[in-house]
């Protein structure tokens, strides 16, 4: 009869070997790798560890909620002015979110109101006007950049004399033929001259995406000429135009405060950080306070847009990784 015992015991060692072999091999390994992740997903974790992405997040957020809610901020009326008891009074800091913050103008209203209530003619006017060059950019570069021929050619010479025109100057000229001027008015006049850059920027990303393998391969089974822009070609060309477009957020406030700065922007009664601006140069040496709060909060908002759209360019741009 054999020997049971001296023949199983090996084999039972065999087994235990091969388990934990198994189980170094798994744990050198690693985990299983799951499914990639996407442009827009590696780019927000990027984004979510970059510092200038969060403090610049968080300051735009408070200057939309500044805009759009400034009663929440302060109950002073930023058009009415006490002359008698107020005029050119200096800043006050006993209590905070209170009309004496800041000061009084000449004619003395509340400079912490005035930027308050200024926030929300600059901020949409530069949101709107960044849509709006966005779409209008966006469509004209793809038409260009895809179909080539004819379509580039008439495209790329409009955009050629229109961006001959300086931006400032062909925008006071649109400003100087309007009577009406209001938000909407100002937003009209920028777009018009500001769609250029951006579809220069989609009409290269989309020449070079085009040639790619999956455009190819859509082509061959027969996809549409519009499915293929919108779900193949937008979605890996935008990434440029986003950039470009955050950046220049912060450019057409600017513009906007210039306009009203000299006058041929936002109508008097309008509550404009450029008209405060014009209004305080003449007050510059005197009582340099009143210039002081509207230019430090232009600025502010200018940065806060530019530092976004830098970490937004650091995010997508597969050079920078």
């Amino acid at each position: 009869m054999p020997d049971v015992t001296k023949t199983t015991q090996p084999d039972a060692a065999s087994d235990s070997a091969a388990k934990a072999a198994a189980t170094v091999s798994e744990a050198a390994a690693g985990p299983a790798p799951g499914k990639p992740r996407s442009l827009a997903a590696d780019a927000w974790r990027d984004l979510r560890r970059n510092p200038f992405f969060v403090i610049s997040g968080l300051l735009i957020v408070l200057l939309v909620v500044i805009a759009f809610f400034p009663g929440m901020f302060t109950s002073a009326d930023p058009t009415k002015g006490d002359l008698r008891n107020h005029f050119l009074e200096k800043p006050s800091y006993t209590h905070f979110f209170q009309p004496e913050w800041f000061g009084y103008d000449g004619q003395g209203r509340s400079i912490y109101a005035r930027v308050l209530y200024g926030a929300r003619n600059s901020i949409t006017v530069g949101i709107c006007v960044t849509i709006a060059v966005t779409i209008i950019g966006s469509i004209l570069g793809m038409l260009a950049g895809y179909f080539g021929g004819i379509w580039d050619a008439i495209i790329s010479r409009i955009t050629d004399v229109f961006f001959g025109v300086p931006f400032l100057l062909g925008t006071m000229v649109v400003m100087n033929a309007v009577t009406d001027r209001t938000v909407w008015t100002v937003v009209g006049a920028l777009t018009v001259l500001g769609w250029t850059q951006i579809t220069r920027v989609m009409r290269g990303s989309v020449i070079t995406t085009k040639h790619s393998d999956y455009v190819v391969a859509a082509k061959a089974l027969g996809a549409s000429t519009w499915r293929i822009l919108i779900r193949h070609i937008l979605p890996n060309a935008a990434a440029p135009v986003i950039v470009v477009a955050t950046i220049a957020l912060g450019g057409y406030i600017t513009a906007e405060a210039t306009l009203s700065f000299l006058g041929m922007g936002l109508s008097d009664d309008a509550i404009s950080w450029g008209s405060d601006i014009s209004d305080a140069a003449k007050q510059l040496r005197n009582n340099p306070y009143i210039l002081f709060f509207p230019a430090g909060m232009l600025s502010l908002t200018v940065l806060a847009f530019i530092m976004l759209g830098d970490a937004v360019r650091d995010a997508l741009d597969p050079k920078l990784r």
